[in-house]
């Protein structure tokens, strides 16, 4: 269990990343101040990202604090969910109980929000941006630091030259963080609706059930080829092909970048190497942070490196990849036929003549280890814990429910393991906790100073296009997506077009968005919707007048603090989040600063990926377990995922415009020929409510 602990919490940190720890309960930040983590994130009970850990009290939280800065660790609190209207002050008033109670050193946020009701109440720790802010390119640095954070934790997506540049570019007193290790997500994060789109339990909000992760159909029924009916044998041939056999697509394995320490060491500005997992047991938690220790204080010893390995090999994560970090070696993270499940692979049930299912493990089980049977996509999985030892070959019957007996050849994993050692160690270290006083609890009456709302002005609606065909677009402003083929459109159409940013521009994109943009400004265009509040940086010339900028839809705007931060960043109008519920919506208007659009109608994207595309071709109709179509476009870089049906709130447009908003937006995307009509309530959030 020591696994060389002792040595590393004897070597002092000099400029090198923090080792960050994630913990969802108690036992686990335990394990990671034992394991020598430098910083250790969590989530409270409200505004989380990950709201199905167990997360922490503030009076448990105070306590676990003072013990950590005790030991000289740091301790950052998420609270890192879209912000809706009415819960500004609810979340002004629980950053001010950190301040004065907690003291923790620095808050995880992804709404614009957090930033100006952390500084309201009194919150002296760093401001970090979450991932799911989508900071992605260089420019957007300058514009985080202008808005006051002191951290980026930088998209999963990026090569090892694009952090460099990240890194290289970032402004003084704003530091960098990245993700070396844990589970990834097929979408960019805060680009991802697919679980909100569903059913209202948005990832934005904490509550994603993790769509992705199901087992996806290349449409079998599909009996058309671009409009055309397929013959009998080119149809049997079609549905002969193995890719045509069911998989998870979108199902990616874990992150793993720790061999590659010696590189990471070498870059610029990161101050923190993130860990993710707070869905995890203290087994994980206390084994990652120990290998990820060895090989950053040790980047050049091989024992050190083989060590570490044989660490995270028993973490129980999925397999590890290593994404797109390496361009030369870029990897597709998903495999849609092989292991993408959490957990280390204990073996297949066998089920014994008049016997119970039965198991022989690939290596000993102990007692307390904590196993699933099946993938977590499977409604019928169940878990266990295993009563007594077990060793390698061995037989353990499993305790199965009789409505969820699987069959033979369904995967058990070991989710989490509680050795001897490591409760010895946890409870020691518990010890210490419950020797330091707990502060008492307090209520506060913070009331955060809320802005000014505008009055609407109507502004003229927007039919945005991929490009500009001709007869389109009467009684809107025709507006197309900013690409390399409409930035060759003639420049005399430059001042009657919007031009639509795409919601997420990679580094190396940078240039090309810089270059196009001047052109369009020279041209004489006026008309921009950003899609990141960070793309601002690219018109922040002194020179630029009459300059119409509107935050898009994607810029996930639900209150008006947030709308607020926009209007710092020279915004003159922006767009609500369509995730919101109707009350919302119709809420968000009479108290916005600026005037307000939605979109009201077209193919709204679930989730946006970089990954690529794994037995799933492009503009190819898809479904899911429970009949859902999709289908899927690629624009430049990115994977863009469609529903098979559209949102549509046209029905809605006299109550919206009752309730203040200025404009509206349709996304005129056109599918594929081969997606089936299906009638299906296209109302996003508004029947229901966002969690």
């Amino acid at each position: 269990m020591s696994h060389g602990t002792e040595n590393i919490m004897e070597s002092p940190l000099t400029k090198k990343p923090e080792i960050l720890a994630p913990a969802g309960d108690e036992a686990c930040f335990l394990a990671a101040l034992a394991a020598g983590a430098d910083a250790i994130y969590l989530g409270l009970k409200h505004f989380s990202a990950r709201m199905e850990a167990e997360n922490f009290s503030l009076a448990n939280l105070a306590r676990l604090t003072e013990l950590a800065h005790q030991n000289g660790a740091k301790v950052y609190v998420a609270m890192n969910t879209l912000v809706k209207p009415e819960e500004c002050v609810k979340a002004g008033r629980l950053c001010s109980r950190l301040a004065s109670q907690v003291h923790n050193d620095g808050l995880i946020i992804q709404d614009l929000a957090m930033l100006d009701l952390a500084r309201q109440a009194g919150f002296a720790g760093g401001l970090f941006l979450s991932t799911l802010a989508n900071v992605s390119n260089p420019a957007g640095l300058s514009e985080a630091a202008r808005l006051g954070a002191a951290r980026v934790i930088l998209p999963r997506e990026l090569s090892v030259d694009e952090v460099r540049v990240m890194g290289e570019n970032c402004p003084p007193g704003l530091g960098l963080e990245i993700f070396v290790h844990g589970a990834l997500c097929y979408c960019v994060s805060g680009r991802c609706y697919w679980s909100s789109y569903l059913g209202g339990k948005s990832g934005l909000r904490g509550r994603c059930v993790q769509p992705c992760r199901r087992i996806y159909q290349r449409q079998p029924n599909n009996a058309q080829k671009g409009g055309k009916m397929r013959s009998p044998t080119e149809r049997k041939h079609w549905e002969q092909n193995p890719k045509t056999v069911p998989g998870r697509f979108f199902s990616c394995q874990d992150l793993e970048l720790g061999m590659l320490a010696k590189t990471l060491l070498s870059l610029s500005n990161v101050a923190s190497w993130k860990i993710e997992g707070r869905k995890k047991g203290p087994h994980y938690v206390y084994h990652a942070v120990t290998a990820y220790r060895l090989l950053r204080d040790n980047p050049d010893d091989r024992a050190t490196r083989k060590e570490a390995e044989d660490i995270l090999a028993m973490a129980l994560g999925r397999p590890g990849v290593r994404g797109r970090f390496l361009p030369q070696r870029n990897t597709v993270p998903m495999s849609p036929h092989g292991q993408t499940s959490s957990g280390l692979l204990a073996g297949k049930i066998r089920i014994e003549q008049d016997g119970p299912c039965v198991i022989k493990p690939h290596f000993p089980l102990l007692r307390n280890d904590y196993l699933r049977i099946g993938t977590e996509d499977e409604r019928w999985h169940s878990t266990m814990s295993v009563k007594r030892d077990v060793p390698k070959g061995g037989s353990l019957a499993l305790n199965i429910q009789k409505h969820k007996t699987p069959k033979a050849g369904v995967p058990v994993f070991l989710i989490d393991r509680r050795e001897p050692e490591l409760e010895k160690i946890i409870r020691e270290w518990r010890a210490k906790a419950e020797k330091i006083e707990a502060s008492p609890t307090r209520d506060t009456d913070f009331a955060p100073a809320m802005p000014r709302p505008a009055k609407p002005r109507l502004r003229k609606d927007m039919l945005v296009m991929s490009s500009l065909p001709k007869g389109k677009g009467a009684g809107f402003i025709p507006a197309v997506w900013l690409s390399g083929k409409s930035g060759e459109l003639s420049p005399t159409l430059a001042p009657k077009l919007c031009w639509w940013l795409p919601p997420v521009i990679w580094p190396e994109e940078e240039d090309f968005f810089g270059k196009a943009i001047y052109r369009l400004l020279r041209a004489g265009a006026r008309h921009f919707v950003c899609n990141a509040p960070w793309q601002a940086a690219f018109f922040t010339s002194p020179k630029l007048k009459d300059l119409d900028l509107v935050a898009g839809p994607f810029c996930n705007i639900a209150n008006a603090l947030a709308i607020m931060e926009l209007e710092k960043l020279g915004f003159a109008a922006a767009f609500a989040s369509p995730e919101l519920d109707s009350e919302d919506l119709l809420g968000l208007p009479g108290q916005s600063p600026l005037p307000l659009g939605l979109v009201i109608s077209g193919f709204w994207p679930v989730g946006l990926s970089r990954f690529g595309l794994s037995g799933i071709n492009a503009n190819e109709v898809f479904s899911s377990p429970r009949g859902e179509l999709f289908w899927n476009r690629r624009y430049g870089q990115n994977v863009w995922i469609y529903p098979g049906w559209p949102l549509d709130l046209q029905s809605k447009r006299k109550e919206l415009l009752n309730a203040g908003y200025s404009f509206f937006a349709v996304l005129d995307e056109k599918p594929p020929q081969e997606l089936p009509r299906r009638e299906r309530n296209g109302l996003f959030n508004w029947a229901g409510s966002l969690l």
